[in-house]
């Protein structure tokens, strides 16, 4: 299975608002507990050590790139 990367969501920006609600109220560290969990029970369901490993190329590219950029 290759790594989606265009939306799949028929609506992206309710998508994009549960996530920030979740973090509604916690504060740093606990926000990023979230996270943490969040990105270890998503790539439990996606299953696919590839697509994982292609997923986290891409996350770091894109945090090099956007750290570059400022």
């Amino acid at each position: 299975m290759p790594l989606s990367t265009s939306s799949n969501f028929a609506r992206p920006d309710d998508a994009f608002r549960a996530i920030v609600e979740a973090h509604r109220g916690l504060t740093e560290e606990q926000s990023a507990d979230f996270d943490a969990a969040l990105v270890l029970i998503l790539a439990n369901h996606i299953g696919d050590i590839d697509v994982l490993r292609e997923a986290i190329g891409l996350a770091k590219r894109r945090m090099i790139d956007g750290q570059q950029q400022q």
